[in-house]
């Protein structure tokens, strides 16, 4: 079971597993015969899972009479399922380090977590670095990192408990330089990598500085 997936009670995992098997959707009564529960169940789960976004309505099969609804997975609800990028990216940055060599990889990887951090809605930072560091966690969070704000002395952290790359970043640690760079073009700030998993720390934990992040 995938971490994502474990959120969900058991009808409603084995309900996404089967729309996820159907491309085209399914009606309520196959729901019904395919999970062996009743319509207003079936009815009160799709109801759910359409007000998380993970499911929707799809278009209707033709019967030669009443239009019969069906259900489908949005794209946020298939991003539930795993997606094994790790072993392609691990064996695309080894090419690319053999080729460019570390200092180049290095680079690239801070300009491509600088383009990310561009193609996203400015953070709502509202005032002080304690709402900076709250709106980072919260975008961190939503692309999986666990993550909350935190208070070290007079400063505000944020701390990571999922490394996303962790298993890349064994391998490959300039990695982290992606998870820096987007994290500075998001906020405008320089941030210092106090303690990270991949190097034995119980969390990934950053500083925000009060200057402004490197060009």
């Amino acid at each position: 079971m995938t971490q994502a997936l474990a959120r969900f009670g058991d009808t409603q995992q084995r309900l996404l597993r089967q729309l996820l098997q159907a491309r085209e959707g399914l009606g309520v009564e196959e729901l019904c015969e395919r999970l062996r529960i009743s319509h207003n169940a079936v009815r009160q789960h799709l109801t759910a899972l359409t007000v998380r976004g993970l499911v929707e309505r799809a278009e209707p099969r033709p019967t030669g009479g009443r239009p019969q609804a069906r259900y489908a997975l949005t794209a946020d609800g298939r991003e539930l399922f795993p997606r094994n990028y790790g072993a392609i990216a691990a064996a695309l940055i080894s090419q690319l380090h053999a080729r460019m060599g570390e200092a180049e990889v290095g680079a690239m990887l801070q300009e491509l977590g600088a383009t990310v951090a561009a193609t996203q809605a400015p953070l709502n930072t509202g005032d002080g670095m304690e709402a900076l560091a709250r709106a980072l966690a919260q975008r961190l969070d939503a692309l999986g990192y666990e993550a909350a704000a935190a208070r070290h002395g007079d400063d505000w952290q944020v701390e990571a408990y999922n490394c996303v790359f962790h298993g890349l970043a064994r391998q490959h640690p300039q990695v982290c330089k992606f998870d820096l760079a987007y994290m500075e073009a998001a906020t405008g700030r320089r941030v210092h990598h106090m303690e990270c998993i991949v190097r034995g720390g119980n969390v990934c934990r950053f500083k925000l500085g009060p200057e402004p992040a490197r060009p």
